[in-house]
């Protein structure tokens, strides 16, 4: 749920961290650095980390707590991709731009496990995903999905499952079909921010929470103020995703803010856990208003699901979720739901990741469309290589082009509510 609806605390992820910083104090005062990054969530904590470990003196400032965004709060699903299909991305861009960010969103799933080994970041990383259909025409869908992946990207890591070798990764006879990703998997999204952010301040990077950004002076160098102090550096990251959105008037109509709902059940025992999903894969629906989940470490279904726009969450949210997981799996209805929170991400009209400049100093990734888990990390690095004077991997995504939403402030979110109603609709049949 959205910040004025739902508690922190509420979150499983807050009651099991396992990652503990330096002091973070409030900005106090005015300072100088290199580079200042706004928003401490894994596009900041991994682009400071990367500057950080070049020798840039790299200060990172964030309105709330380290990880309080989707980074800490999301279902903890990496895979390579985009939050839109290749297609999107072909035909704005051409098939061999395409191919490069597909293979940057590899890219970026490796680098996400790179950095957990590098720094011991105790975030229960395992491997295994499933692409689900519900309907017969996921089914074409998703095998029209695997044969253009074969054939135009050369990507092999999708395997057809249906049948007993379904119900061997998730036992249910809610999909008729899916497609099992090696290289994809789950992870503990706040544990792994935490430690990003970690690492960086290890390398050097100061971090300033509960310092939320109230302008930021273009020029060089850059001045970006908050109630507390003002700091001064040569180039600046924006990575506040949704919540920065009215930060600098350039960006706003770029992205939407949108709620999404997530519980956690009570450990189960291993004897359920292998009655749900027995390799420890993470699933998601090939629905556009999608569903997905996984188990925790300690054997936990984390499901989430639902989507709001308007920061309310939906009328029978509760019970809507609860009918869907007693509906899948049986053997849940005598397991109690611990805990229920949320959170906004941002999407983009096209659904593809927005990275793009401001000034010649001044630099923004957003838009990850609800698959920004490994792809956030990929865009610290990328925003590390272009402050270094290395841009060219950088403006292949910034190439992308990208529609404001339409209808103005006033009428931007009745006009997606509209849109998503159709596509809600068109997931019913």
């Amino acid at each position: 749920m959205t910040d004025s609806s739902t508690s922190e605390a509420a979150s499983w992820y807050r009651d099991s961290v396992r990652v503990e910083l330096l002091p973070t104090p409030r900005l106090e005062g005015d300072v100088r650095a290199d580079v200042c990054v706004i928003g401490a969530g894994v596009t900041g904590c991994s682009a400071a980390l990367h500057l950080a470990e070049q020798g840039y003196k790299v200060v990172v400032l964030e309105a709330h707590d380290v990880g309080h965004g989707a980074s800490g709060r999301s279902g903890g699903q990496i895979l390579p991709g985009l939050g839109t299909d290749m297609d999107t991305v072909e035909q704005a861009l051409g098939l061999s731009a395409a191919r490069d960010i597909w293979e940057m969103s590899r890219e970026a799933v490796r680098l996400t496990a790179q950095l957990v080994e590098r720094h011991a970041i105790p975030c229960d990383l395992a491997w295994g995903y499933l692409h689900a259909a519900v309907k017969p025409r996921h089914v074409r869908e998703l095998r029209a999905f695997q044969e253009t992946m074969a054939h135009k990207y050369d990507y092999q890591a999708l395997e057809w499952r249906e049948g007993q070798s379904l119900r061997e990764h998730v036992v249910t006879d809610a999909y008729p079909a899916a497609l099992w990703e090696a290289e994809g998997g789950h992870l503990h999204p706040l544990n792994y921010t935490l430690g990003l952010a970690r690492a960086a301040q290890q390398a050097g990077a100061i971090f300033h929470s509960h310092s939320p950004v109230t302008a930021v002076t273009k020029g060089e160098p850059a001045r970006v103020k908050t109630a507390g102090g003002e700091v001064t550096a040569d180039s600046v990251v924006v990575a506040t995703n949704a919540y920065g959105i009215d930060l600098l008037p350039e960006m706003r109509g770029r992205i939407m803010r949108c709620a999404n709902y997530m519980i956690a059940t009570e450990p189960m025992s291993e004897q359920h856990a292998a009655q749900v999903l027995p390799k420890n894969d993470a699933l998601a629906d090939a629905n556009f208003v999608l569903d997905y989940y996984r188990l925790s470490a300690d054997r936990r279904l984390i499901y989430g699901g639902e989507v709001s726009y308007d920061g309310r969450p939906p009328k029978g949210l509760e019970a809507r979720i609860d009918g869907k997981i007693r509906r899948l799996f049986k053997v849940l209805d005598d397991v109690e739901i611990a805990y229920r929170w949320g959170g906004d991400v941002a999407i983009t009209l096209n659904r593809a990741p927005d990275f793009g400049r401001l000034a010649a100093n001044l630099y923004y990734a957003q838009g990850y469309s609800g698959h920004g888990m490994a792809m956030a990390g990929l865009a610290g690095k990328l925003l590390a290589e272009t402050i270094a004077g290395q841009s060219e991997r950088f403006d292949v995504f910034a190439a992308m082009p990208h529609r404001r939403f339409p209808g103005g402030r006033l009428l931007r979110t009745p006009l997606l509510l509209l849109a998503t109603h159709f596509y809600k609709l068109r997931d019913r049949l």
